[in-house]
């Protein structure tokens, strides 16, 4: 295979490979380094004797993405306040068209999902991943992680049910889902707290994640009381000339918020029954290299 080909080759499947890695890791930097570290491997290679290229990629993928996984689960301990993953704008010009293929990749990547994928285990989210978002055979999984298939039905079943028990109702519809992050800017710019709290279901959680760095709550806001009060305190705040958008987050609608052509603040939210149930505020700058 020549350098042209297997370059050709690697970049056809970059999109899965960065996939695999963001859907493991919750970190977009993180998860380019883990591609470029495969590609590394697979220039390295001796790919005459690779008989399935896509196989040695996502092989090789997985396999650090965990490395890297159990390295930074360490670091994600001392974290100050509330780790959140890093937002990944979905709706660019390569966002997937097809609906069913839409809602899977909001099921796979919403800020929800990969909050509670953080509790598995290395291996448990690395099976999850593979099989729930990709559609990969056991045989194959087995394969990629060097374990016998009858280990990884157990991960798998393991982390399914792990994640079926854990996982909240949110709605999936997104014209729902913009409607009510319209009226919930409209509410928050307009000082409109009667709006707003009308907007939250009673048992509304916020989520904050500025990394020491920027103005976050540093543990979980609870109760459309709590909430409403700390989102109208907070919304008087914003930078004078930050300009506002609407772009799709990780699959659902939200709000970014930018001053001088960078990211300053997403605020992405998760509705159930027509009501917000989950807000998550971002505002740690090295979260938001993904906003592009």
């Amino acid at each position: 295979m020549s350098d042209d080909t297997a370059v050709a080759v690697f970049e056809a499947h970059r999109p899965v490979l960065t996939g695999v890695a963001y859907r493991m890791l919750g970190r977009f930097a993180d998860a380019e380094d883990v591609v470029q570290e495969t590609w590394l491997r697979w220039d390295g290679a001796d790919r005459a004797a690779v008989r399935e290229p896509r196989a040695f990629l996502v092989r090789t993928t997985t396999r650090l993405a965990i490395d890297r996984l159990r390295h930074v689960q360490s670091r994600r301990e001392s974290y100050v306040g509330e780790w959140l993953p890093e937002p990944l704008t979905t709706d660019g010009p390569s966002a997937a068209a097809d609906a069913e293929e839409r809602v899977l990749l909001a099921e796979t990547v919403s800020f929800a999902m990969l909050v509670l994928l953080e509790s598995l285990s290395p291996l448990e989210r690395a099976v999850f991943v593979l099989r729930e978002a990709f559609g990969y055979p056991y045989a194959e999984i087995a394969a990629v992680l060097d374990r016998g298939e009858p280990a990884v039905r157990q991960l798998a079943g393991r982390a399914r049910r792990h994640v079926e028990e854990r996982q909240p109702r949110y709605d999936a519809d997104p014209v729902v889902g913009a409607e009510v992050t319209e009226r919930f800017l409209a509410a928050c710019v307009g000082g409109d707290l009667e709006g707003l709290m009308a907007l939250l279901a009673p048992d509304v959680r916020l989520m904050g994640d500025g990394g020491g760095v920027q103005k976050a709550p540093l543990r979980v806001i609870e109760t459309a009381s709590k909430v409403g009060r700390f989102l109208h305190a907070i919304s008087s705040d914003t930078p004078p000339d930050a300009a506002v958008t609407f772009r799709e987050v990780n699959g659902a609608p939200a709000i970014v918020i930018t001053t001088h052509g960078r990211p300053h603040t997403v605020v992405a939210l998760e509705t159930r029954d027509g009501r917000i149930a989950c807000v998550y505020l971002l505002t740690n700058p090295g979260k938001l290299t993904g906003i592009r």
